[in-house]
């Protein structure tokens, strides 16, 4: 007889609404020009939709000098690019277009406000994280990149003069507050972004974790190992009390971990792994074991980015 164990879903979870856009916009570019098309960069940081896409017809490079047909379209990652990135497409003649996801479009356009103010901008971020290469080049000058508080203390800026700061949409929320406050406390002079530029799928993605981590011995979370979101829901799951947390980037993993001390599994997939994945999770955990689904009540986000005109009108 299997062991019985209790399985905490924590809500909501997977895709947001970037991720569906961007996702979208390959296969109806696939759907509409044929094969193949570019992607530069991997679309989002999930290998099963990566892989996926690719067996549609998508040729994933990370510049656009490795495109080999210049007649074929390119799509730009949900990160964002630098303007450097669509200014170079032009002059190759490519029809791209843009899959960067809005919320961080609002970044590069909060970027661009603080340049015509001549402001210095601190991004607080992950270096060479691809959003944060993004929202660097959105400006030729005064941005400077913070990781952690230590970094704050270094900015070799004047505590006296007015600056502004912006963060990378995939942050801990946590983390992030004790940066912004650090900055607060060295600066006299702190201009913040007009609405929080964490995105919303991040927040309510970590705070679903929150509410369930300590009632869970290990806690699972999908996701691949180069995606922000998903590095930082393990963070969030080992902060709030799960015994022990996982990024699983391959489900067949599961089977070299040890369950025998565990009672309760806490499940999540990060804003940009699908819900399949969660299904076939639980099909696997179901031949080992004789699970409890407890499912988080929650509100289900009723966001959705429609795809550019440009390419809606050739579908």
């Amino acid at each position: 007889m299997n062991k019985k164990i209790d399985i905490y879903l924590a809500g909501p979870r997977g895709f947001c609404a970037g991720v569906e856009r961007a996702i979208l916009m390959v296969e109806e570019a696939i759907n509409k020009y044929g094969k193949p098309v570019y992607v530069r960069h991997e679309i989002v940081h999930n290998n099963f939709v990566v892989e996926r896409l690719r067996k549609q017809g998508a040729i994933f490079v990370e510049e656009l000098n490795e495109i080999k047909q210049y007649d074929r379209p390119v799509i730009f990652s949900a990160h964002g690019v630098p303007k450097s990135v669509p200014k170079e497409a032009r002059k190759l003649n490519l029809l791209y277009y843009d899959a960067t996801c809005p919320l961080v479009s609002k970044i590069h356009r909060e970027v661009e406000n603080f340049e015509r103010k001549k402001l210095p901008v601190v991004l607080i971020g992950h270096r060479n994280h691809p959003e944060v290469i993004g929202t660097m080049g959105q400006t030729k000058k005064n941005i400077y990149l913070v990781e952690n508080i230590n970094d704050v203390e270094k900015l070799p800026l004047d505590r006296n003069n007015q600056i502004a700061y912006v963060t990378q949409t995939t942050l801990s929320v946590d983390d992030t507050k004790d940066i912004i406050n650090t900055i607060k406390s060295k600066f006299s002079n702190v201009i913040a972004p007009k609405k929080k530029d964490i995105c919303y799928a991040t927040s309510n993605r970590q705070e679903a974790v929150k509410n369930i981590a300590k009632n869970c011995d290990y806690f699972l979370v999908i996701g691949s190992k180069n995606s922000s979101n998903s590095l930082r829901l393990v963070e969030v799951a080992k902060k709030y009390g799960a015994k022990k947390s996982l990024l699983l980037d391959d489900l067949n993993f599961i089977n070299q971990i040890d369950f025998s001390e565990s009672n309760s599994i806490g499940i999540t997939a990060s804003a940009s792994s699908p819900e399949i994945l969660v299904t076939n999770l639980l099909k696997k955990l179901e031949k080992k074991f004789d699970i409890n689904i407890i499912e988080s009540s929650y509100e289900k986000e009723d966001i959705h980015f429609k795809i550019p005109q440009k390419l809606k009108e050739v579908i």
